[in-house]
């Protein structure tokens, strides 16, 4: 027997019901890479974080949260807030050089603007770790900045510039430095610049036009830049490694050190969950703040 009319379907049912196989057809290899690469790795740190270390390293079937305990020890709190210390000092830094640079970008004539760019991110064709290696030739006793300070007659003895926080927070600013620059400059390109002369119109100087008009317009493109630079900066280790030496201890060379010096494996994977905690905070807050300013 065949169905009647009324029993069959509506199209527009069959329509829907394709759509969204096609959906799900279209998003299976995004989300099986995503579940694969992402979320699996992550939940194996997790469950790591709550077992033992095995005799000769690895790992010991046996829960635990005495990893976490270690955590409250005053030697990793020092390292936690030293991270923090220096992500913030970055990202701090970073804004103040990155948003006049990019105002300066954006206000110029669009022939200029491309080129502009290009001297930004230039730095990203030359692999980080020589980068990195490079501020040693700078700031070491013999480098460049020591000799020209002493030629000028400004110091009379070589500082020392290499193996400090400082040399740490120097490599940090001039490699996230990009990472600021270029989402300040994709918000203010699109910034309608008549807010500005309407402002001063209404009697506003510059110091009051940019607080009351410019930055919160602009805070997106603020936030953003801050979180690309703070996210990947309290988590460093190879410049703080390279420039700190150890006397300049992150987050990321703690970890590394767990991992493959001390092989503990459990330790490591808590000093991992409790990073990617501090990460997610702000990215969440950025998330929010995203929501209630697209209602």
């Amino acid at each position: 027997m065949t169905r009647s009319k009324s029993q069959q379907p509506p199209p527009h049912l069959n329509n829907e019901t394709r759509k969204r196989a096609s959906l799900l057809v279209l998003l299976f290899p995004a989300t099986g890479w995503l579940l694969l690469f992402f979320i699996l790795p992550l939940l194996i740190v997790l469950l790591y974080s709550f077992l033992e270390r095995g005799t000769y390293g690895g790992i010991t079937w046996s829960f635990t949260v005495s990893n976490y305990q270690q955590l409250t020890k005053e030697i990793y709190w020092g390292i936690l807030w030293q991270s923090l210390g220096l992500a913030l000092v970055t990202t701090a830094a970073c804004l103040l050089i990155g948003y006049p640079l990019a105002f300066f970008i954006a206000t110029q004539p669009p022939r200029w603007r491309s080129a502009l760019l290009l001297l930004i991110i230039i730095p990203f064709w030359t692999n980080f770790l020589v980068r990195t290696y490079a501020w040693i030739v700078l700031l070491r006793t013999e480098g460049v900045v020591n000799v020209l300070l002493q030629s000028l007659h400004l110091i009379n003895e070589p500082l020392t510039l290499i193996f400090t926080p400082f040399a740490v927070a120097i490599g940090l600013i001039y490699g996230y430095l990009p990472f600021m620059v270029l989402p300040l400059y994709s918000t203010l390109e699109r910034f309608d610049f008549s807010l500005v002369q309407a402002a001063q119109d209404l009697g506003a100087n510059d110091l009051r036009t940019f607080w009351r008009v410019v930055l919160p317009l602009t805070m997106r493109g603020v936030v953003a830049g801050s979180l690309l630079v703070f996210i990947p900066s309290v988590g460093a280790f190879i410049t703080p490694n390279i420039l700190g030496g150890a006397k300049t201890m992150m987050l990321g060379n703690l970890i590394q050190n767990q991992f493959l010096q001390a092989r503990n494996w459990p330790f490591g994977s808590t000093i991992s969950v409790v990073l990617m905690v501090i990460v997610l905070i702000p990215a969440i807050i950025y998330l929010r703040m995203s929501e209630e300013g697209g209602q």
